[in-house]
């Protein structure tokens, strides 16, 4: 194995605590109602899939982009009052990994969100690439985004690792042809999920055992 690519929220960033605060804030103020397998079912997707999400759930009418836009606002305004805290042991097992493999990162945030944010936890530079949503037509669970990653890196995906925190990230890097590692954050996995998985860890300190 060669290389291991990173999911970014959830996995390198604890931003999906934030979001899914802002996601209960814009509900209330539209007088929604929202439940947590709802954002569940976005994890990992990116805005037009999350968009044909919401129509699904609340009728074709609902303007997701009206919410996304607002949630995005939320977020922005947490993150310049308080920061996105880094995981648990994120930065470590980054250090102990580049020497060993080559990095990159696959997530289905806009680039220049992806940047910024990387950047401002001082983390960007163990990624040899980036690969993110604005980037591919369809978001995971299709395994677009993993197979454009794999070969910005020019490697083929059984060569590589997947670390995913949701289940439709777990998706795409299985079908992908990499081999699924997911820490869990927000989700726990289903035994269809753990089957896909080579290992299943509470918390990223679990890679410096695997590897």
């Amino acid at each position: 194995m060669k290389g291991i690519i990173f999911d970014m929220d959830g996995v390198i960033l604890d931003s999906e605590t934030i979001s899914d605060r802002t996601w209960f804030a814009a509900a209330k103020e539209r007088n929604l109602e929202i439940n947590i397998d709802l954002i569940n079912k976005c994890r990992g997707t990116n805005k037009n899939d999350t968009i044909a999400i919401f129509k699904k759930h609340f009728g074709e009418d609902f303007d997701g982009e009206g919410f996304l836009t607002r949630t995005s606002e939320l977020f922005h305004e947490i993150e310049e009052a308080e920061g996105i805290p880094l995981m648990h042991y994120a930065k470590e097992i980054l250090e102990y990994l580049k020497p060993r493999y080559t990095l990159a990162l696959a997530s289905s945030t806009r680039g220049p969100t992806v940047e910024h944010q990387l950047r401002t936890a001082g983390v960007i530079d163990f990624f040899e690439t980036r690969t993110t949503g604005d980037m591919v037509v369809h978001s995971k669970p299709d395994p677009e985004i993993y197979l454009m990653a794999c070969k910005s890196v020019g490697l083929e995906p059984a060569e590589c690792y997947a670390i995913e925190d949701s289940l439709n990230g777990i998706k795409s890097a299985y079908a992908a042809g990499l081999k699924p590692i997911m820490v869990v954050d927000k989700i726990q996995p289903s035994e269809e999920i753990r089957k896909m998985c080579v290992a299943v860890f509470d918390s990223l300190e679990g890679l410096k055992e695997m590897f």
